[in-house]
């Protein structure tokens, strides 16, 4: 009976929800081991120096495929308002996950299925979107006022998680954002 006295309105379609997402303006596929910004270390002379050896072959690389990603998108200018970022992080899986003897190669049931431990996801954004900088991708990473996605999977989802990666590296995907707040 309450349901002829009050009935559930029908939410209403929303406009903005049921376009389609844009292209973003550039797409970045970055192969290479993801390595994290952030953490330092104190050296004898008392300079400060990343603690991660890998933080530079990962920026190298990120700049690199950002220079190939610019040049397949004619007249490209790097962005110089907000931007939205979307990063999707493929972390290879430790050797631990794996079984051993007649198992090798099977993942363990006690494997997780997502990396939740280091590198941290901040950080290995971080030392991205500084590698994106150095690609000229945009002027400065203060200009990235959102993320639209920021993940860390295994290799294994690949098949059926947009933007995972078979093997390490990271999907960017960049939008410039309208004087409407969106594109």
């Amino acid at each position: 009976m309450s349901e002829l006295m009050f009935p559930t309105p029908e939410p209403e379609p929303r406009p903005d929800r049921l376009r389609p997402e844009p292209a973003p303006a550039l797409l970045i596929t970055a192969f290479g081991e993801p390595a994290p910004q952030g953490s330092k270390t104190l050296m004898p002379n008392g300079r400060m120096v990343e603690a991660s050896s890998k933080l530079e072959p990962w920026r190298d690389a990120v700049a690199s495929y950002t220079m190939v990603a610019r040049s397949r998108v004619r007249g490209w200018r790097p962005l110089t308002g907000p931007i939205e970022v979307s990063m999707v992080f493929t972390l290879a899986r430790p050797r631990s996950h794996y079984g051993t003897g007649a198992n090798a190669g099977k993942l363990r049931p006690s494997a997780p299925l997502r990396p939740h431990s280091t590198p941290d996801l901040d950080k290995l954004a971080r030392a991205t979107g500084d590698a994106l900088k150095k690609g000229l991708a945009y002027k400065d990473d203060a200009l990235v006022v959102g993320f639209r996605t920021l993940a860390k999977h295994y290799p294994e989802d690949h098949s059926w998680v947009a933007d995972v990666l078979h093997k390490p590296g990271c999907v960017i995907r960049l939008w410039p954002l309208t004087a409407q707040g969106d594109q």
